[in-house]
């Protein structure tokens, strides 16, 4: 079971990291860094803090803090402005070590007890944390690109389309299959 939870997150995290990126090929780059207003996070201004905080997190996992003394999280949520391709790095800088360190763990890890601020969890714990943590900001950045988009195409199932869908599912035999495979086979069938 412990082998099918990191699978099944893995799964998870990558979806959501595929969500983000569809999200930037249908923005501008000027569109990037708008703010709703002063008090809001533009989508690099959100790609800079997700990047901080797995950064600080997944670095030395199993054996620092997950809040690391270099870490500057009031930085994070400036609004400089970046190129997209910076923007991009920081982005994919953040998931690979994240992906990379979740990928390293074993069953026999996910029991053992990690720290952030000085806070006791489980593996699974710090995973779960995470796991409402990016797509809850993953979800911001596709709400703020759906917003600024001149023609948004759906990331989902579009608007008006659920009875197809649900036809051309259920007219397939029941199968098992984690319901991100067929989104990140098609995501990376696009690269």
């Amino acid at each position: 079971m412990e082998s099918d939870y990191l699978k099944s997150t893995i799964s998870q995290f990558e979806y959501y990291k595929l969500l983000g990126e569809k999200t930037f090929g249908q923005v501008t780059e000027e569109q990037l860094f708008w703010q709703y207003n002063e008090d809001s996070n533009s989508i690099a201004t959100i790609v800079k803090h997700l990047s901080g905080n797995m950064l600080s997190r997944w670095t030395d996992f199993l054996t620092t803090d997950g809040e690391k003394e270099s870490r500057d999280r009031d930085d994070e949520f400036e609004n400089e402005a970046l190129t997209k391709d910076k923007m991009l790095q920081i982005w994919n800088v953040g998931w690979k070590v994240f992906l990379e360190t979740l990928k390293s763990l074993t069953t026999e890890d996910l029991s053992k007890t990690i720290y952030i601020r000085n806070q006791g969890h489980s593996v699974v714990e710090a995973i779960n944390r995470q796991l409402a943590h990016y797509p809850y900001h993953v979800g911001q950045i596709v709400f703020i690109g759906k917003m600024c988009a001149r023609e948004w195409k759906s990331l989902s199932i579009p608007k008006g389309n659920s009875l197809n869908y649900n036809a051309e599912k259920f007219s397939k035999p029941k199968h098992k299959e984690h319901f991100t495979e067929e989104y990140l086979k098609k995501g990376k069938d696009k690269k």
